[in-house]
């Protein structure tokens, strides 16, 4: 398993696995289509949305593993 931090991008986590999109667009992450979303990282996304890079580093990843196991 590829495992995600906060460095990455947008895209690189939606290109690791397109249904963790539902987990982002909970963290208000809507617009996968823009440009930012492939340049800017987590961590920098979250501190424009106003939300918690290390929480949605430990979602994404536990929504990861959750899914190689079962």
């Amino acid at each position: 398993m590829i495992e995600i931090t906060k460095d990455m991008s947008i895209g690189d986590v939606l290109q690791v696995d397109r249904s963790t999109s539902d987990i982002l667009t909970s963290f208000g992450m809507h617009c996968f289509g823009c440009p930012y979303s492939l340049m800017e990282s987590l961590e920098d996304a979250c501190a424009v949305h106003g939300a918690n890079v290390d929480e949605l580093v430990d979602q994404l990843n536990a929504f990861l593993s959750e899914k190689e196991e079962g």
